[in-house]
């Protein structure tokens, strides 16, 4: 009796309900994952009702508004999200690409690793292999998050999100770096006697929105500082946008040292002389539980975790 009741299932299980399930189920929200997947929330709620009646089970905790899942729910999403890996990746091996299936991976890289390791880390395995063919894919962390849960990337690079994103996911501590406070070089408070966060209540400030990854971590910041802004506050996740609005105000940019880096050395930004030690987060590799890699991803990773290390190394040899 099962294997004719399982051989129906299979027929009438479309992708969009296990997309959709998946979604939900990574939101807790109809409302955020009709947003997601741009489609409405009533045709949400009948794609998961309709799941749940082919299942012939009860996925997510009735009549509450967050969405949780129930034991059965659970055990579903973790196949469910392999499947939907799965299909992807065999899709990606046999499809019409110009470029080889075994030698391509596609990285998703949040600011803080698009502009130092990332750089670094793909310009080394290229070097050393040239057949490989690496993707790149920015963006917010949930977009980021959500394309490496259905499959469309191997691996995110960037600080760790917040640990109840994390589920189905494995996280590789690379290293750590700090919140800067970034301004023009010639900023009034670089010329200050004595830096006092409380000057930075006078400028005007560039701040990252609700649900970045450094968010709460710039308003843990704030409040231990009592730092109360006085003028506009603009919320971005535009690094240029950053970079082009301080070269014409003295405005200040709060964002993971790493992201501006280069610019810090070269001279066309500078950090204020603010001690954000308490700012100190991980930045690393995040990855499906579930997943196997390709060869070329693995050693993408491989020179990732070396350049890191020197970069450990040479951190240690530099401290007093």
């Amino acid at each position: 009796m099962a294997e004719p009741l399982l051989s129906a299932i299979d027929r009438r299980i479309k992708f969009r309900h296990l997309r959709c399930f998946i979604e939900v189920a990574r939101l807790k929200s109809v409302v955020k994952a009709a947003a997601v997947l741009h489609v409405s929330q009533p045709a949400i709620s009948k794609t998961v009702q309709e799941l749940e009646e082919l299942l012939g089970v009860t996925l997510f905790e009735p009549n509450r508004r967050t969405m949780l899942l129930t034991g059965a729910g659970e055990i579903f999403l973790r196949y469910a999200s392999a499947s939907v890996t799965a299909l992807k990746q065999g899709v990606r091996m046999i499809g019409g690409d110009e470029m080889s299936p075994e030698h391509a991976f596609t990285v998703g890289a949040l600011p803080t690793a698009s502009a130092r390791i990332l750089p670094a880390t793909i310009a080394h395995v290229t070097q050393r292999y040239e057949r490989l063919r690496p993707r790149v894919v920015t963006g917010a962390n949930d977009v980021l998050m959500t394309q490496l849960r259905l499959g469309d990337l191997d691996l995110v690079i960037g600080r760790m999100a917040a640990p109840e994103t994390m589920t189905g996911f494995n996280f590789e501590h690379l290293y750590s770096e700090r919140i800067g406070l970034v301004v023009r070089p010639e900023h009034p408070l670089l010329d200050a006697k004595a830096f006092a966060p409380a000057a930075i209540a006078q400028h005007q400030l560039l701040m990252p929105p609700p649900g970045s990854v450094i968010s709460s971590t710039v308003e843990r910041y704030m409040i231990a500082n009592s730092i109360q802004p006085r003028s506009g506050v603009i919320e971005t996740v535009s690094d240029s946008f950053a970079r082009g609005y301080l070269r014409q105000t003295d405005a200040i940019w709060f964002i993971s040292e790493g992201v501006v880096a280069e610019d810090v050395a070269s001279g066309q930004l500078a950090l204020l002389p603010a001690h954000t030690e308490d700012t100190l987060g991980p930045v690393g590799l995040t990855t499906r539980a579930d997943a196997v890699l390709s060869l070329s991803a693995q050693i993408f990773i491989t020179a990732l975790r070396e350049i890191a290390a020197s970069w450990r190394s040479g951190e240690r040899a530099e401290s007093p």
